[in-house]
């Protein structure tokens, strides 16, 4: 696999016609990475989100942030709530896998009130919803490019690697935005994570050889995949998460999970959860509530009229 290496400085240009500012990555500028071979150990921590059906989760290493989707619009509250608990003033990179609303919704927000240095997302066509032209115009107004991943990406923090996938096709047969979703497998020493996003059957058949994880983040919030009972076993996890709400959970992939004995969490059954990783173990929190914030309140009646408007 080609994999490129991104600092955390490097010129952004072309502008979008109407839109913010977006960047493909330039290969030219960037390092490459043979191996992930660590020489330091520090602790990551992961949080995922309850937020219906929609994904939202926040990485720390030892000296980082990176965010991966941030729900719907009326979820960036809660994703503010965890990145302030958590005592988060920069993220260093902000993934959007795709630019479905249940995904790029709440980002708007978490942009306005933290410094992003970088937010990736995937290269194509798409309906530029609502959601898509606040994002823009927040970005514009924080002087922030979308940075397009184009070619596998390798992003190395403290002692995680982040490796970024695009979708390999230039059209698909079903699924609309999903299958062109950013897959991001990380690696923390012996711990493997791996975010599936809204991945159907056809972008599953891409990244069936991607290897073994311990943590899946399950693809297109648990609804049933005819690949699915292939892809398990291709890359199988000890740990999965499903982000979704009980309408969409499909008993089937249920029974997929239950059959390999992966222990499976469900944010609208475990809430708000952490994962701690020390390189060889995980250690699983749930339940976890976050304060709500003073602002919170004014933000949501700013957003509600906001639509009323449009």
């Amino acid at each position: 696999m080609k994999k490129i290496f991104i600092s955390l400085a490097f010129s952004l240009g072309l502008l979008l016609t109407g839109c913010a500012k977006t960047t493909a990555i330039n290969p030219a500028n960037s390092v490459p990475i043979e191996n992930y071979q660590p020489t330091e150990n520090y602790n990551l921590t992961l949080c995922c989100m309850k937020l219906g059906k929609a994904d939202g989760m926040v990485i720390q290493t030892e000296n980082h942030t990176v965010v991966i989707d941030c729900g719907e619009k009326s979820d960036g509250s809660k994703m503010r709530r965890c990145l302030t608990a958590l005592g988060v003033e920069t993220i260093d990179y902000m993934i959007l896998t795709h630019y479905d609303q249940d995904h790029i919704g709440g980002a708007s927000k978490v942009i306005k009130y933290f410094d992003v240095a970088h937010v990736l997302a995937p290269d194509y066509e798409h309906n530029n919803s609502n959601e898509f032209q606040k994002l823009s115009e927040t970005m514009q107004e924080k002087n922030l490019d979308f940075e397009f991943i184009t070619e596998d990406t390798a992003i190395l923090l403290d002692d995680a690697e982040f490796d970024i996938y695009p979708c390999q096709a230039n059209s698909y047969k079903e699924g609309d935005d999903n299958n062109y979703s950013l897959i991001t497998k990380l690696y923390h020493h012996d711990n493997i994570f791996l975010f599936t996003a809204d991945a159907m059957y056809e972008r599953l058949q891409e990244i069936m050889n991607i290897g073994d994880c311990t943590f899946l983040k399950e693809p297109y919030h648990g609804r049933e995949l005819a690949n699915l009972s292939n892809f398990l076993d291709a890359v199988t996890p000890e740990y999965a998460v499903i982000s979704t709400s009980e309408e969409y959970l499909a008993d089937s992939t249920l029974e997929e999970l239950e059959k390999r004995n992966i222990q499976t969490y469900i944010t609208y059954q475990d809430g708000n959860m952490q994962f701690l990783s020390d390189g060889t173990t995980l250690q699983v929190t749930t339940g976890i509530e976050y304060p709500k914030l003073n602002s919170d309140s004014d933000d949501e009646e700013l957003e509600n009229s906001a639509d009323s408007l449009n």
